[in-house]
């Protein structure tokens, strides 16, 4: 491939370990690029190429060193395989597919399959690196094998106080260190008794899940326990919300507008569907908007992004959204035109309300837009003297309605 850029994955074996087309392109590369752990790797008499470690943030510099060196045979080193949570999609992304010619090296996670006898395709991977200790909530579940890509030396006693905090001191945690090279080691205990604060930097962990007795259940499913939430009243109720994440339909990689977020639930609940699905929030009191980061910390979306400020001033700049629920406001001047004009063909919006007054504004637009118009009604059972009877709550009426290809 001419004008190629070679992406060579190589493990803590180091040179010992490559193929023999991994180092036919760093021999010949005239420029060589990577971490100065992994330029370390390779013998001087073999690669005489000139070394250049990755400036720091990575990122930002990859256009201009690639650039800068235009012209000239390069090649860029990368921790097993590039293309798993590596630097092969940033390269991907500056230069294009096309222009990389990628030489795989068996992945961390693989290694840490064989080592512990784990079926791949079983296992989840949640990665660590430049991300949010909390993302790795939503992962937890009874019975669940994970594996997780550490940041540095500490994060394996972070992940065990997280482990900790949240209920699930029972889970065994094994460190995984230097995999496939001479200093390769195993470190086990559970999250309880963890007792090391640091160890290898080049580890993977492997959790196997055991939650605390005591600890709430979360399914994967929408509906969580409203106790889940900390709330000031203003939360979309478990059965209700249930059926709204339901009509909203999220798919993976999708944008939700949620306003008037409340407690941020169904922003929440709408992310851990898949890890790729994305929320904002809209929410004017920042009291309760901090209460949403707090609440998507806990539930294991920190990437949840809350915007505080009335509707629909404080939609103006926001990425064009996939879907729109609308939970509170209704009768805000233009709110519900804003979230409408928002939605590009086959967009979704949903909205709910108790009151009659925003309940006409959904019938008018029932009758202008179509979709679907329904009463949603739950009771629960409560002791009535010595015997048991239903308690209603106030029904919710909800409009949730596609936008046509036709509509402006």
């Amino acid at each position: 491939m001419n004008g190629a850029i070679a992406v060579v994955g190589i493990g803590a074996d180091g040179w010992d370990g490559l193929p023999e087309s991994s180092r036919r392109a760093l021999r010949t590369a005239e420029v060589l690029i990577g971490a100065p752990r992994q330029l370390d790797l390779l013998p001087g008499d073999h690669c005489p190429g000139e070394r250049i470690p990755w400036p720091s943030p990575l990122r930002p510099a990859v256009p201009g060193l690639l650039a800068a060196h235009r012209g000239r045979a390069i090649a860029v080193l990368a921790s097993g395989d590039p293309s798993f949570y590596g630097i092969g999609r940033t390269l991907a992304e500056t230069v294009g597919a096309d222009r990389l010619r990628i030489h795989p090296h068996p992945s961390s996670v693989s290694y840490a399959c064989a080592r512990l006898g784990w079926p791949l395709e079983a296992v989840e991977t949640v990665s660590l690196v430049a991300r949010p200790l909390a993302a790795l909530s939503a992962a937890l579940h009874p019975g669940r094998r994970l594996l997780v890509l550490g940041e540095g030396p500490e994060t394996p006693a972070r992940v065990a106080a997280l482990l900790r905090d949240t209920g699930w001191s029972g889970t065994r945690v094994r460190v995984l260190e230097q995999l496939g090279g001479p200093a390769e080691r195993l470190l086990d205990a559970t999250a309880a008794d963890w007792p090391y604060e640091r160890t290898d930097a080049l580890h993977v962990l492997a959790l196997d899940c055991v939650r605390d007795p005591d600890t709430l259940r979360l399914g994967a499913a929408p509906g969580l326990p409203d106790e889940a939430y900390e709330h000031d009243g203003q939360l979309t109720k478990r059965y209700v919300r249930a059926a709204t994440l339901a009509a909203l339909a999220p798919a993976p990689g999708e944008l939700l507008w949620d306003i008037g977020g409340g407690s941020g639930s169904i922003g929440i609940e709408w992310m851990r569907t898949h890890r790729s699905c994305r929320a904002v929030a809209v929410e004017k009191s920042a009291e309760r908007a901090a209460r949403i980061e707090r609440n998507a910390d806990t539930l294991g979306v920190p990437g949840l992004r809350v915007v505080t400020g009335p509707a629909p001033a404080a939609l103006a700049g926001l990425e064009t959204p996939d879907a729109v629920f609308i939970g509170g406001g209704l009768t805000a001047p233009g709110l519900l035109d804003a979230c409408w004009d928002a939605l590009p063909a086959g967009g979704r919006l949903v909205a709910n309300t108790v009151t009659l007054e925003s309940e006409a504004l959904l019938a008018d637009r029932y009758r202008r837009h179509g979709g679907e118009l329904i009463r949603l009604a739950v009771a629960a059972a409560v002791p009535v003297g010595g015997f048991t009877g239903w308690r209603q709550a106030m029904p919710v009426t909800q409009w949730s309605v596609t936008k046509g290809s036709e509509e402006g």
